[in-house]
């Protein structure tokens, strides 16, 4: 059975996008997948995303990534939610997921802005409901232009937050001005999906976190989350500014690597990554530690 949660909170509000850890021949290593996902929820997380961008999603195949919703499932399935990233830049692909995420189990679906195509906006309206329309799960839409190249233009999120299954949206826009426009008008629950702007998305409305930084940081979100809540803005901005050098050092390079370097500097699963995805230098994993250790996580 699934988490609970409110119409306010779908997913529960503080989220992890996981990493998917390998074996050492690159292989799925579903006992560490279920290691990790043990350890995050315990760490304070109420949900993970499987197979996102920070799961490798691009180099797991459709079996891998079932596997890995199967396990996780297992693992953590009766106390946190678990949202299957569903998102390709083909509608019939991400309809074949949903579908066999929805038998598997998952409690709800991410699907990113189609990538590399650059649909218009209608097209991005007719993509996100049909797969709305595909399942009884709830969906969050993630909306990353930076990676897809196509925002989802405010009056498009407006239109789609009346579809009943569309319950909520990861922003990685990095635009608060917008952000704050369609909470206003549409009311949909608001997930930060940049860890720099979690703070700021806050104030103008978002209700949780779908983070990266969450891997090594879980309980600073969460204590961010709540201070802000409990109207102790100070402490808020006191927790935020502690965490600067983690979120800075975490995305010097691409997300995954440094993630999965730092869950490795912890002794947790992670293993290696898949090409085009490389390893950091030692020159870039003695950063890392100088930017993990000022931001207050023991290595």
């Amino acid at each position: 059975m699934a988490p609970i949660s409110t119409p306010q909170t779908p997913f529960g509000r503080v989220l992890t996008a996981m990493v998917t850890p390998f074996t050492a021949d690159g292989a799925l290593d579903l006992d560490g997948a279920q290691r990790l996902a043990s350890h995050l929820v315990d760490a304070g997380n109420d949900g993970l995303i499987i197979n996102g961008t920070t799961g490798e999603s691009p180099t797991t195949s459709d079996a891998e990534k079932d596997q890995l919703v199967r396990a996780v499932l297992e693992a953590v399935g009766d106390r946190a939610h678990v949202v299957a990233g569903i998102g390709t830049n083909d509608t019939r692909h991400s309809l074949e997921l949903a579908r066999t995420a929805e038998r598997t189990g998952a409690h709800g679906l991410l699907a990113v802005t189609p990538y590399y195509n650059k649909p218009p906006q209608e097209g991005l309206f007719q993509h996100f409901t049909a797969i709305a329309d595909a399942t009884g799960l709830p969906v969050m839409l993630y909306d990353i232009p930076g990676r897809s190249g196509v925002p989802i233009d405010t009056e498009t999120l407006i239109r789609l937050a009346q579809h009943p299954r569309i319950v909520a949206n990861k922003d990685a826009k990095g635009d608060l001005g917008r952000a704050s426009w369609v909470i206003a008008q549409s009311g949909l629950p608001w997930y930060s999906g940049d860890d720099m702007l979690n703070l700021p998305l806050l104030a103008v409305g978002a209700i949780g976190f779908v983070s990266v930084v969450g891997h090594v940081v879980t309980p600073e979100l969460r204590a961010m989350l709540d201070a802000h809540a409990s109207g102790d803005v100070q402490k808020a901005t006191e927790i935020h500014q502690k965490l600067l050098p983690v979120f800075t050092g975490m995305f010097r390079t691409q997300g995954v690597i440094t993630t999965k370097a730092a869950l490795t500097l912890q002794h947790l699963p992670a293993g290696p990554l898949r090409l085009p995805l490389v390893e950091l230098t030692e020159h870039e994993t003695a950063q890392l530690k100088i930017d993990l250790a000022a931001g207050g996580v023991e290595l």
